[in-house]
């Protein structure tokens, strides 16, 4: 008998009908994949491993045995501040498919900024024909905060579509071809030198508020802003201020303390602001479900979990 390994997500029921369809064909012949609400009161006590996406921590703690659980994503800060941390280990989603996505879409979004797309919008909108002085990327400097996977492979394409490239991280790093920084100095020159900056650090107790009023009025004068990191991260009154009396010129944001976005929030309108729905590094299903079955197949194997989240970095 194959064993059993519960699906817990309160993802909407989309994405889970997706999830419990692909999951399942993926792990064929290596064990057997049950929505928690299916469980029985014995199958939840003899799990070792679940996979997790969005989860009710009350039902993670209706597994007692659980040895690990598999996130289908790569952002964990919610599974390491809602479980105990004598609870089972984390390990967050690390596909090489969602570092190309992510880097897809920072370039995307920085040339939307680097070619004044916002400003050429607004002149449409008033009917107003101007052209604007064109700067080659070489000459424009994105910097990159958090230099992770997605970072990492944030800052390398950046910098082969010709833009000069600063990167921060908190401890120190090193990339070729890239001036990387660190610490709360780095952060400052990082801040005061860049053109654009794009946000890719975890959400952890150090980094929750981390880019405030200080940070902010740190920036260039006209500098662009890029948030694909995570919402509390960001002090949005700070950025409001920031855009409405400098020196910031505009904001694209994918993520948000509250989300989806309520309809009432000053954000939709701000002429400043471009709006995304969280879209910037969607998981791909298809490579991530095969990821996710390597690693329960080697666990039942061998008894090997993969590398999992320090719960005091918080990643």
């Amino acid at each position: 008998m194959k064993p059993l390994v519960p699906f817990v997500s309160q993802s909407t029921s989309g994405d889970r009908l997706a999830w419990e369809k692909v999951l399942p064909e993926a792990l064929s012949g290596i064990a057997e994949i049950r929505p928690f609400a299916d469980l029985t009161d014995d199958q939840r006590r003899a799990a070792t491993v679940a996979i997790v996406a969005n989860p009710d921590p009350a039902e993670v703690a209706a597994l007692p045995n659980l040895a690990w659980v598999q996130s289908l994503w790569a952002g964990v800060e919610r599974l390491t501040a809602e479980l105990p941390e004598d609870g089972p280990l984390i390990v967050r989603l690390t596909d090489p498919k969602m570092a190309e996505t992510m880097s897809e879409a920072v370039l995307a979004w920085t040339l939307y900024l680097h070619r004044d797309m916002p400003r050429y919008m607004a002149q449409q909108r008033r009917k107003i024909w101007h052209e604007h002085d064109h700067r080659a990327a070489a000459e424009r400097t994105v910097g990159i905060l958090g230099l992770g996977n997605l970072g990492s492979a944030s800052a390398q394409r950046l910098r082969a579509n010709g833009f000069n490239v600063l990167g921060w991280s908190r401890s120190e790093k090193a990339l070729d071809g890239i001036r990387c920084l660190h610490g709360p100095d780095g952060l400052k020159t990082v801040l005061s030198q860049s053109d654009i900056t794009v946000l890719l650090m975890p959400l952890t107790g150090e980094t929750r508020g981390m880019i405030g009023a200080a940070e902010l009025q740190a920036c260039k004068q006209d500098a662009c802003l890029i948030n694909f990191a995570r919402g509390p991260i960001l002090d949005t009154r700070a950025l409001i201020e920031a855009l409405d009396h400098g020196p910031l010129a505009h904001a694209v944001l994918d993520v948000f303390e509250k989300e989806p976005l309520p309809a009432s929030d000053p954000l939709w309108e701000h002429e400043k602001v471009t709006v995304l729905p969280h879209v910037s590094s969607p998981t791909t299903r298809s490579t991530a479900s095969k990821i996710v079955a390597g690693n329960i197949a080697r666990y039942f194997s061998s008894g090997e979990i993969p590398p999992s989240v320090d719960r005091k970095r918080g990643y």
